[in-house]
């Protein structure tokens, strides 16, 4: 169901969400092989990934589960 704004214009916050679904489904990973490249680590979800927690990625190819948190990451265990 699409929401509607007066005027008849689509709801931005609806159009952002359809754009960034549509980035997920063609992603070929490039950017994140950029990032690492880069050397910086990268965080993702797996389908089996618990809730609350995301896989951290390090440019050396170490993987970690971890809980992600504004005054750092705290390790879970090492993947």
């Amino acid at each position: 169901m699409k929401t509607l704004q007066s005027g008849g214009l689509q709801d931005p916050n609806e159009a952002l969400w359809h754009d960034l679904l549509h980035a997920l489904q063609h992603d070929d990973g490039a950017a994140a092989k950029e990032h690492l490249q880069a050397g910086f680590p990268i965080y993702y979800a797996e389908d089996d990934t618990p809730a609350g927690l995301l896989i951290k990625e390090h440019p050396s190819g170490r993987r970690e589960l971890v809980r992600f948190d504004e005054a750092g990451d705290e390790v879970i265990r090492a993947l």
